[in-house]
């Protein structure tokens, strides 16, 4: 069965999920944000069958999420690196992660997120940037933009 593609949709979630809809690829993305980068890696802390890997890697660098390199030469092998883009995804695996483990964590699963420097544990909530207020639903809908932030409409 072939998949439906979103790419020629306008909506920014369904283009996205056209990148990174596929539970591999966002597990290839954790596990890049854990510090892995080879191929070796990434299937050993999968258990991905190498050709699912293979594709799934391929489209992650497509999709710039993640840039293969070539760290060696004889016999080639290649690394995969987060690129920018790839960094930006990171409040939304961070978010996952968090809705994740508190509604469907397995029985005395231990982790936490935790400030790297200080060790205190943290929460991800969504705020908008320019006010700090907390992006909560209902308060927040999607609306088509009829004036740039910030302007007054003309009366």
């Amino acid at each position: 069965m072939q998949r439906k593609s979103f790419e020629d949709m306008e909506c920014p979630i369904a283009r996205s999920l056209e990148h990174v809809g596929e539970w591999w690829s966002i597990l290839i993305l954790r596990d890049a944000f854990g510090g892995l980068t080879r191929f070796d890696e990434f299937q050993k802390s999968l258990g991905i069958a190498p050709t699912m890997l293979t594709r799934r890697l391929a489209a992650l660098v497509d999709a710039g999420l993640l840039e293969r390199r070539l760290y060696q030469e004889r016999p080639p092998r290649h690394e995969y690196v987060l690129t920018q883009r790839g960094y930006d995804f990171q409040p939304v695996l961070l978010t996952l992660f968090a809705w994740g483990r508190k509604h469907f964590a397995a029985p005395g699963y231990d982790k936490v997120l935790a400030d790297t420097e200080t060790g205190a544990l943290v929460e991800p909530v969504l705020v908008d940037a320019k006010t700090g207020a907390p992006l909560d639903a209902p308060a927040m809908i999607v609306n088509p933009r009829t004036e740039e932030p910030g302007s007054r409409a003309a009366s």
